[in-house]
């Protein structure tokens, strides 16, 4: 039997990178689709309120297992069959959820679900295979939007659903959209030659020793970390702000405070062009200043409702498009350990929200708004000190290559500058050893 060809840069079609992103968005959507639900789930399944709270926590402990386990198999797996039945696998997850008799059979379905659907982890790497280096930005970028439009979404389906038709009927529907999307991404994903062989315990090890082995990949995940921490931190404080005084707003109306984010997702997809273009690491400063002044503005906006909007959007705008910098430049490091750096870069982003949203609680009883935003002007300037450090050296990202693409690599004039240098990458090292 042959073996799976290598799919050439030129596969990413527009028609593909819609569905990758669509893929990706509904993945993640399967772990919110429980959050604005837990009163309905609670009355219905006869539990405490406290313990439904417990359903949300099952969801994402099992993800963080699942991009921790599962995610680095995109290297060693032909990925045209692993996200398939990955996606039927949530599939049964979710059936399992609609069909749940009580909360203790809810929360194993919902752990079982996290630990299934890290599909759009895999897919984004993928993404970067598939691209070439001139569009890797945009691309993932792209990818990336559609992430960020299944969290901002997911919440409002989820309410909406089950208000007209139940609690139960948007765990079903999503398990009919994730096995159409396994038929659609099997058909359409090009067949793919596994990116190394190494046997599973050795693979997982292999991602802390990848990380370790590149200097520019640690600094790398603590930006990456920082904006998921500021990000994490801004949005649950807002939700304190928003419902005391002097807003006093009902849940409804401070969800449709997430709308805000939508501006994100924009600025995904225009960061990712501005890699393509080499302004990757300015780019990265840039986004950190606006997200700094945004904060010290916040300090004075807690009584502005217009204030509020315009300073969460900013924030949104900057953290979300340093964080696909920091993605896309890191995707540049290793064309074999993708879907392990990936695994670093969504595990670092998990502790980093978690560690935000934890502080939130704590700095909201100890001094309110002001604390927050106070907090998150010193997680700004941290972040900018690590990046102005960074940013001539340890954060240049060197490009992956093999020993046939330094042999092939045009020779350039004396003091001309390689392409990649102007966007925090390196020109192409001789690989000093075979990974």
């Amino acid at each position: 039997m042959a073996a799976p060809r290598m799919a050439p840069p030129s596969e990413m079609s527009r028609r593909l990178t819609f569905l990758f992103a669509l893929a990706a968005g509904a993945a993640i959507g399967n772990l919110y689709w429980a959050q604005p639900l837990l009163g309905f789930i609670a009355g219905d399944l006869r539990a405490a309120t406290a313990t439904a709270g417990w359903l949300v926590t099952a969801t994402q402990v099992g993800y963080a297992v699942g991009v921790l386990l599962l995610v680095p198999l995109g290297d060693v797996l032909d990925r045209r069959r692993f996200v398939p039945v990955m996606l039927l696998t949530s599939a049964a997850a979710l059936l399992l959820c609609a069909l749940a008799p009580s909360i203790g059979v809810l929360l194993l379905a919902l752990g079982v679900l996290g630990v299934t659907t890290i599909s759009g982890q895999v897919l984004t790497p993928l993404a970067g295979d598939l691209t070439g280096d001139a569009h890797r930005g945009r691309i993932v970028g792209a990818v990336g939007s559609g992430t960020l439009t299944g969290i901002l979404a997911s919440r409002t389906i989820s309410g909406f659903v089950a208000g007209a038709a139940g609690w139960r009927t948007i765990f079903a529907l999503a398990a009919v959209v994730a096995v159409l999307l396994a038929v659609l991404l099997y058909r359409a994903i090009p067949p793919l030659a596994p990116r190394t062989r190494m046997p599973y315990p050795a693979l997982i090890a292999s991602v802390g020793a990848v990380v370790m082995r590149e200097r520019a990949a640690r600094w790398t995940l603590v930006l990456a970390a920082i904006g998921f921490a500021a990000f994490s931190l801004v949005w649950t404080a807002l939700t304190f702000l928003l419902s005391g005084p002097p807003f006093r707003y009902p849940v409804p109306v401070i969800g449709l405070f997430g709308l805000a984010g939508l501006a994100g997702v924009l600025a995904v997809q225009h960061a990712g062009r501005l890699h393509d273009r080499g302004w990757s690491l300015p780019a990265t400063g840039v986004a950190w200043v606006l997200a700094l002044g945004a904060f010290v503005v916040a300090a004075f906006a807690g009584r502005s409702v217009v204030l509020v909007v315009i300073v969460i959007i900013v924030i949104d705008v900057a953290l979300q498009a340093q964080a696909l910098l920091n993605r896309a430049r890191l995707f540049a490091l290793s064309h074999e350990a993708r879907s392990r750096l990936n695994t670093a870069l969504a595990t670092g982003n998990f502790i980093g929200a978690a560690i935000g949203s934890a502080a939130a609680t704590t700095l909201w009883s100890a001094g309110g708004w002001t604390a927050v935003t106070i907090t998150g002007t010193a997680l700004c300037c941290f972040a900018l000190t690590v990046w102005a450090l960074g940013r001539r050296g340890p954060l240049v990202i060197r490009s992956a290559v093999t020993e046939r693409d330094v042999t092939q690599e045009p020779i350039r004039q004396p003091g001309q500058r390689h392409p990649s240098a102007s966007c925090g990458l390196a020109p192409p090292r001789r690989p000093a050893h075979n990974d």
